[in-house]
């Protein structure tokens, strides 16, 4: 029987496991949770989203929206998955994340060309004989991340990813709160603390000062990836660093008072019933109690419970370039697939990208049909030639950004460019997946 392995039930592991099952192909699925777990997950369901719940801009001129775009042509699972446990998000697409994971998992264990294995792998199948799809993500670790590096002759590189904390909404003060939506597009998708210049001055002195936990000594040299920095760090590098940043009011008017604040803090809801909200662009490893008194000096959040605190972790990913090629494989061992965070590529949506286009490759190299490499001026496939082909120096993850696609006519300018770009990656995906699916 056609077969293939794949390792870790997050995102990448789960679109993966789904796409080759519904071409019955059989899958064994391994996911060493709820045995082992990691200093991020809380459940024990397939892709559980362990940081933010929003799958970012749908909007198909931004970079993520494209992106989207992308995978929906290629017959995504999960983003269709995800839309369905949709919550207001203005121009993102947020989901609720406990019904997103539950949809998941039912349908992966669940299906009948589909054998999920609760238990943790430890050695890397060598031979040529069985496909591998390893997508065991960014907290990548223990013996099996020592096999992979033999495996791979290459040292991993690590970065520090965080996550933000999570409020009960009953605990919060609404009639200091405010709703609305920078952009104007949904205005019930933000919850918004307004702060004047002296309870600003009151945060960033606390915030600056604030304990964190201590990093341990073989980790002092890693290096925060910069897409997803520490609130306290952003903080360290100026006094208004965050109004320009997470706390920026622009487009966030008042409606009580009619003025723009100094700065605001948006909340966004984890859940539909809206009875959770998460601090948008509060990833921190600062200690619990420091956090709760951070909270606490957030107007409308002066009686707060947190649910869920802020938390960083190390996050392993493989010095990609020079180790795989543009169809996600091993140069050194073409039937084994990276996909995922692991593979160097960064964010929700990107993971589940990897998923998809491995699984892609690996059904066609089982059925021996000739490998094309996306295109490089589709967001898919510019991220993949960025991660197997590198852009000198030192490699680090990458998220999907409208600077990744080059060949534009330099007459056009702004949004135009930005069309431009958007409606070439579409005709050149739709392109692609006649020649490949």
């Amino acid at each position: 029987m056609e077969q293939v392995i794949i390792v870790g039930g997050g995102l990448a592991g789960s679109e993966a496991a789904l796409q080759l099952a519904e071409r019955k192909i059989k899958v064994i699925l391994y996911e060493q949770r709820p045995a082992h777990t990691t200093p991020a997950h809380t459940t024990d369901k397939l892709a559980e989203l362990v940081c933010s719940n929003s799958l970012k801009s749908q909007e198909e001129t931004n970079a993520h929206g494209l992106l989207k775009k992308e995978i929906e042509i290629l017959g995504s699972i999960l983003l269709d998955m995800a839309k369905k446990s949709r919550i207001s998000g203005g121009k993102a697409l947020v989901v609720d994340r406990e019904k997103f994971a539950e949809s998941v998992t039912r349908e992966i264990e669940s299906h009948p060309y589909i054998e999920v294995r609760r238990e943790r792998v430890e050695e890397i199948p060598e031979d040529n004989l069985t496909p591998v799809i390893i997508a065991t993500g960014p907290l990548t670790d223990g013996l099996f991340a020592e096999n992979l590096k033999k495996l791979i002759g290459e040292e991993f590189l690590n970065f520090y990813d965080a996550i933000s904390p999570i409020v009960d909404a009953e605990s919060l003060n609404m009639e200091k709160l405010y709703f609305k939506d920078r952009h104007g597009i949904d205005n019930d998708a933000y919850l918004n603390a307004p702060m004047t210049e002296e309870e600003y001055d009151r945060f960033y002195n606390f915030i600056v000062n604030a304990e964190s936990f201590k990093v341990h000594d073989f980790d002092k040299e890693i290096p925060y990836f910069e897409g997803c920095l520490p609130i306290e760090e952003m903080a360290k590098r100026g006094r208004l660093t965050l109004v320009y940043g997470p706390l920026s009011p622009k487009g966030l008017k008042d409606p009580k008072t009619g003025k723009t604040p100094f700065a605001v803090v948006q909340l966004r809801a984890e859940n539909k019933e809206k009875t959770m909200y998460s601090l948008v662009g509060f990833q921190t490893r600062l200690k619990r109690s420091e956090q709760v008194k951070l909270i606490h000096l957030i107007p409308g959040l002066e009686n707060a419970k947190v649910l869920r605190y802020g938390q960083i972790h190390r996050n392993t990913f493989i010095n990609a370039p020079g180790v795989i090629s543009r169809t996600l494989n091993l140069k050194k061992y073409p039937h084994i697939f990276i996909a995922g965070q692991l593979s160097g590529t960064e964010g929700y949506v990107e993971a589940i990208m990897g998923g998809l286009i491995s699984s892609i490759f690996v059904y066609n190299m089982i059925k021996d049909k000739k490998q094309i490499p996306l295109p490089e001026h589709t967001m898919s496939g510019a991220l993949l030639k960025y991660i197997s082909e590198g852009s000198g120096g030192v490699f680090q993850p990458m998220n999907a950004n409208m600077g990744l696609l080059g060949g534009v006519p330099s007459r056009l300018k702004g949004m135009r460019r930005r069309e431009f770009k958007k409606e070439r990656a579409i005709k050149e995906i739709l392109r692609w997946k006649e020649t490949m699916l």
